[in-house]
């Protein structure tokens, strides 16, 4: 053996080994679950919430991404499979939540996303494709607020004036961490 080849590092020396190495690495890190939802209006500005039956509470359209699915595509596929909204193209990011273990729950990622306004068209088109729902229903921001879980309603909030500013909303269980300091 040469000396060079004692210093080589591993993933040049032996790539399988270094795979196998990354592998073992990868089966013990943490799994998030991760989630995203859809900030979505009429013409008149009101927010499209939905009323899963599987849960007490209104909230946005959307759902959990599956295994190894980006939280964008996710949304889309929830989007079709509950309202038979067809793709959606030109989501924005306005809001990441990181939302502490609770009850059962292991800690999540909640995304936001801005579909934004449906045509008429769209509207009319909007049907319950899924048996998770029983209804849905666009609210004026007050409505909204009655209607959604108090930490959901925070997640809005924060989505709302991510979409009025320009700046993703980064929080921890509903709660903005810090504004971004928009003198610069």
């Amino acid at each position: 053996m040469s000396l060079n080849s004692v210093h080589q590092p591993l993933w040049e020396r032996d790539p399988d080994a270094y795979r196998a190495h990354l592998a073992e690495g990868n089966a013990s890190q943490p799994r998030k679950r991760v989630g995203a939802d859809g900030l979505i209006f009429d013409e008149h500005g009101r927010i499209l919430l939905v009323d899963p039956n599987y849960k007490p509470d209104w909230d946005l359209p959307g759902g959990m991404a599956e295994n190894n699915e980006p939280p964008d595509h996710a949304l889309r596929r929830e989007l079709r499979e509950e309202l038979g909204l067809q793709p959606v193209s030109g989501l924005t990011l306005l809001c990441v939540d990181w939302v502490s273990p609770h009850g059962v729950w292991d800690d999540s990622l909640m995304f936001i996303f801005d579909v934004g306004p449906l045509t008429p068209t769209q509207i009319n088109n909007l049907r319950l494709a899924d048996d998770e729902l029983d209804a849905f229903d666009f609210c004026t921001p007050d409505q909204a607020a009655h209607r959604l879980r108090p930490y959901v309603w925070d997640r809005v909030t924060a989505a709302l004036d991510a979409r009025n500013t320009g700046h993703v909303a980064y929080l921890h269980d509903g709660r903005t961490l810090h504004r971004p300091d928009t003198t610069r």
